[in-house]
């Protein structure tokens, strides 16, 4: 048992090592696009918010996953079945995520382990396993999500664009526009990141010293005291600033290197799943003889693996990803990115309150296509993209192909 857990582990890290390297660009790739950071730079910022997300919040993100693309009931009476299926699960996303990131396309991790235990449990059990209405949502989520979101940057980066950058007093303008730069940031990225962030407060409060504040007050009066002191710190960044367009393109870097900071940490405790959902479930089996029909508590020592892997990947590997995204599509200055980060968040907010999955990588190249609309179509690098939607529409497919194929020949060894 020891020996299979080591193996499923050393997968699992290598699922995690692959999703470092290309979901990760998601969060930096525009960064270092736009200059507002240098790789390293990017890679020890997101290293460290990737891990701590993965870490501290990946686990709700893992149970869902774990339990609900195929129903654990189909398994009772064959648990050893469930733990081969998940195990070709692993190695079935980690070979599709590496053959995407060798090519430097950005491809949803989600959107491949959901392919691959489609594939696996249509192999094992039938077509009945399958949730047909959530693999039907992701596939209309590969057409919506794109689209909701290259129009909410191509709307903010217009709005920048005719309210601050294309005025003789440019300066002036972002001093006046830096409060409600500063309250959406707070606001979009707070509504994902804050309310995991004050739990722990909350908690606190609640428990320690009895008191009944709302839960909803922590985040809103930690984000309304952030939205404050962004707003009073950029203020004084600008005071005596001369007239000049690169200054202005300075202080969005500042504006979008924090949004790429939140957009990491949501990342980790999001996507780690994908890596981590199949381990814990053979964790599971392995020690109980049974399969978690009444769900699963994710252990602290596989959220550590995952966040391991995770930041593994991105030093070794991340860069031809974050390349893509921060030079392959549009070139990139800090004012198009903070737009296409912060358009990025809007949709992964809006998607997540109605309750469809969609995919950060997505949600991202949409945002920047719509800027690169904005700008003309003569900045967009339409061979990219055209690569890049190619890999979107295959990796589901792909996935559960190598999913069910692996699972077969595992099977029957």
């Amino acid at each position: 048992m020891i020996l299979q857990l080591g193996l499923t582990a050393l997968l699992a890290f290598y699922v995690a090592w692959n999703l470092g390297a290309n979901d990760v660009a998601n969060a930096m790739g525009t960064s270092v696009g736009s200059k507002a950071v240098t790789l390293r730079q990017a890679l020890i910022i997101a290293g460290v918010l990737e891990f701590a997300g993965a870490v501290l919040f990946g686990h709700e993100v893992s149970e869902t996953l774990a339990t609900e693309i195929v129903n654990p009931a189909f398994f009772v009476a064959e648990p050893q079945v469930l733990l081969i299926g998940m195990f070709s699960v692993l190695l079935a996303a980690g070979l599709w995520l590496q053959i995407a990131t060798s090519r430097g396309f950005p491809v949803s991790s989600s959107h491949a382990v959901v392919g691959a235990i489609a594939g696996f449990s249509w192999v094992a059990v039938g077509v009945q396993a399958i949730d047909w209405s959530l693999i039907g949502t992701i596939s209309l989520a590969w057409v919506v999500t794109p689209l909701i979101s290259g129009t909410i940057a191509a709307l903010f980066y217009r709005v920048i664009k005719f309210s601050i950058l294309d005025r003789q007093n440019s300066i002036q303008q972002l001093n006046e526009w830096i409060p409600w730069l500063s309250t959406a940031l707070l606001s979009v990225f707070g509504v994902i990141v804050l309310p995991k962030i004050s739990q722990p407060i909350y908690t606190y409060f609640h428990e320690q010293l009895h008191w009944n504040i709302p839960k909803h007050d922590f985040p809103i009066g930690i984000g309304a005291i952030a939205a404050i002191s962004l707003t009073m710190v950029s203020w004084k960044q600008l005071n005596g600033v001369k007239q000049d367009i690169i200054q202005v393109e300075k202080q969005l870097a500042k504006f979008q290197l924090l949004s790429a900071c939140f957009v990491a940490f949501a990342h980790g405790s999001n996507d780690v799943g994908n890596a981590i959902a199949p381990l814990a479930v053979i964790n599971y089996i392995s020690l109980n003889n049974t399969v978690p029909v009444d769900g699963i508590t994710i252990p602290l020592w596989i959220l550590i693996l995952g966040g391991a892997g995770i930041v593994t990947g991105l030093a070794v590997w991340g860069k031809k990803v974050i390349a893509t995204i921060g030079e392959g599509i549009i070139p990139l200055q800090p004012s198009a990115g903070f737009c296409a980060e912060l358009a990025t968040a809007t949709t992964i907010l809006l998607a997540s309150r109605i309750g469809i999955p969609v995919s950060t990588s997505h949600a991202l190249v949409g945002g920047v296509v719509g800027i690169g609309l904005v700008q003309g179509n003569k900045s967009i690098q339409f061979k990219t993209v055209q690569g890049i939607i190619m890999a979107w529409l295959i990796t589901v497919p792909a996935g559960a192909l190598l999913g069910g194929t692996i699972f077969a020949i595992a099977r029957y060894l």
